[in-house]
This record gives C-alpha cells, sequence and structure tokens, in this order.
C-alpha cells in the first residue's frame, strides 16, 4: 500500500464501554464513519486513542479490528512507544502483523536528558526501521511529556532508512518554521506533519505538509477540505475552514489539556457519531458546564443547530 502523508491524518479516539473496556462495535462505526471523510490514512493508538492507557494486547487488537473494517482502504499509523529498545521492536513486530503500514514512533524516558545524546534515539529509531515499516518521528513539547530535538538530533534521525515524516507538536509556531527550514535543507524529502492543535491552519500558512493530529477525529471532513483548498489556492475557503476548525479546537483542547479526550467523545456523541463518552481512569468525564460549551461550539461553527432554531 502506497503512504502519501500529504494530507489528513487523523487520530482516532477509542470507544469504550461503562467498564472502561473496547467498545468494538462502536470502534468499528466509528471507524467508518471517519474513514468515509477523507483522510489520506488513520493514526491509532495515539494519545487521542487513550493509546498511554492500553495495554500492549489491547492495543494490538485494536490494530487488528481497525484493519479489518478499514480492508485496505487507507493506511493505518500505528503509535508506538517502549521503554526500552528491545520492547519497542517487539511491539512494531506485533503491529505489523496485525496491520499496521507505518510507525508513529513516541518520545520515551530516555530522551529526557539533558543534553541528549543523538546516539540515544538514533539507535532507537534505527532499530525500530529494521522491522521493515515506515518511520514518522515525533517531535512532542515537554509539557506533555516529550521532547525537543536539537538541529544536529533531528539531522540524525532524518539520515535513518525508513524515516518518512516528522510530527511537529511543539506548540510553538518558532520551533514549527524552524523545523521546516532544516527540512528543507536535507539531502531526501521528509513530510513535514502539524501535530499543532493550537495553530492547525497557520501551520500551512508556516510550511506544513500534512497534519497528523487528535482534532482531526472531529470535524473530519471540513479540515480535508481546508488542507485541499489550501493546495490548490482557494485561500479563502482554506482560512475560512480554518477559522471554524480552529475555535472548535480551542474549546477541545482548552485547560486543562488532559481532558481533551473526553470532550472530543461528548462532541461526537452530541453529533451522533458514538453513543457514550466513556473514558478509562484516572482520567475522568468532563462537567455539564463543559458539555454545554461543547454542545453551544458545535452549533457556533455550524455542526448543530441551535436549540430554538
Amino acid at each position: 500500500m502506497s503512504l502519501n502523508l500529504e494530507g489528513l491524518i487523523p487520530a482516532t479516539i477509542l470507544p469504550m464501554t461503562a467498564d472502561a473496556e473496547i467498545d468494538e462495535p462502536q470502534l468499528r462505526r466509528y471507524i467508518r464513519w471517519v474513514a468515509e471523510q477523507g483522510p489520506v490514512a488513520l493514526a491509532i493508538n495515539a494519545d487521542t486513542g487513550e493509546g498511554p492507557h492500553l495495554t500492549h494486547k489491547e492495543k494490538v487488537r485494536v490494530v487488528e479490528i481497525v484493519a479489518d473494517e478499514l480492508n485496505g482502504a487507507i493506511p493505518i499509523v500505528a503509535g508506538l512507544g517502549g521503554p526500552f529498545t528491545r520492547q519497542a521492536v517487539e511491539f512494531a513486530r506485533d503491529f505489523k502483523a496485525a496491520g499496521a503500514a507505518a510507525f508513529l514512533v513516541f518520545p520515551i524516558s530516555a530522551y529526557l536528558s539533558a543534553p541528549l545524546d543523538p546516539e540515544v534515539p538514533v539507535r532507537y529509531h534505527r532499530a525500530i526501521a529494521e522491522v521493515g515499516l515506515p518511520l514518522i518521528l515525533f517531535q512532542l513539547q515537554p509539557a506533555l511529556g516529550g521532547v525537543n530535538y536539537e538541529p544536529d538530533t533531528l539531522r540524525a534521525l532524518a539520515s535513518i532508512d525508513g524515516v518518512i515524516g516528522i510530527k511537529e507538536a511543539s506548540f510553538d509556531a518558532r520551533r514549527f518554521i524552524d523545523l521546516a527550514r532544516i527540512l528543507e535543507e536535507l539531502p531526501r524529502p521528509i513530510t513535514l506533519l502539524t501535530g499543532n492543535d493550537n495553530f492547525i491552519f497557520e501551520s500551512f500558512v508556516l510550511g506544513a505538509q500534512g497534519a497528523l493530529i487528535g482534532f482531526g477525529a472531529i470535524m473530519t471532513r471540513e479540515q480535508v477540505r481546508m488542507i485541499e483548498a489550501w493546495k490548490e489556492g482557494s485561500f479563502d475557503e482554506a482560512k475560512e475552514l480554518g477559522r471554524r476548525v480552529q475555535r472548535l479546537a480551542d474549546v477541545v483542547f482548552a485547560a486543562p489539556v488532559g481532558d481533551y479526550r473526553a470532550r472530543l467523545k461528548e462532541a461526537l456523541a452530541i453529533l451522533g457519531v458514538v453513543e457514550t463518552t466513556y473514558v478509562r481512569e484516572p482520567l475522568l468525564p468532563i462537567s455539564d458546564e463543559q458539555r454545554e460549551l461543547v454542545r453551544a461550539t458545535l452549533a457556533e461553527v455550524g455542526l448543530l443547530t441551535p436549540v430554538g432554531v
């Protein structure tokens, strides 16, 4: 399967039952819905999909379910992280066997040394690449448990055979621009994917070629069209779609950011895409006040008819 990253790659949600187990029927319905909106791939078991709160066995099962539902229609990018190299490689092999077409490689705790020896992430990613699927690097803000790589480390990582893209999620426009310039200087193309849910449309103005974002789990068709319009040169249309998209994204990703998964599920439930909004503890459901704000914002951006209209 060819892997085109230059579009929207939603990081999908994971519907759960009341006892916080995988809700397979709802997951299948949701995957069908999101796949019909026009994304170029789906990111599974990322943070949005409860990845940090699942066992490895559950993650493999989620990939299997999604692969079965998609039946090869679009590729699966599996979120991948292991605290040590051997385990990450084992996980990668399991995800590949389950149907993954690429890996989004999460930062690990060993990257938090300051300064970071470039050999640490390079050896880790190189070992995963030997599993035989393409890799997407992940620059993530430290506030969310990630790392902002130094330029020399980024260049070394980009030189690994199999690396085809990088998700930049520093939530820092200056750092995003600096990374775009580094990628422009490389001897081979590496696709720049925005992971910045706080400036989605603007990421394309600054050099993004695609988006791998949690907010892609909702308003998916609007974001797909926004990217298409930008590439076509329909800048006014792209900008207006970006304004609508960002309005809801700002509500979903408001503080505390950890509630964004629950807010996404509530929004999708209000729209009738999913039926339930359960999250796995220690995550908690959102308040009635937050739920009403989500509902009002859905109406404001044109996804829901306001009450009384």
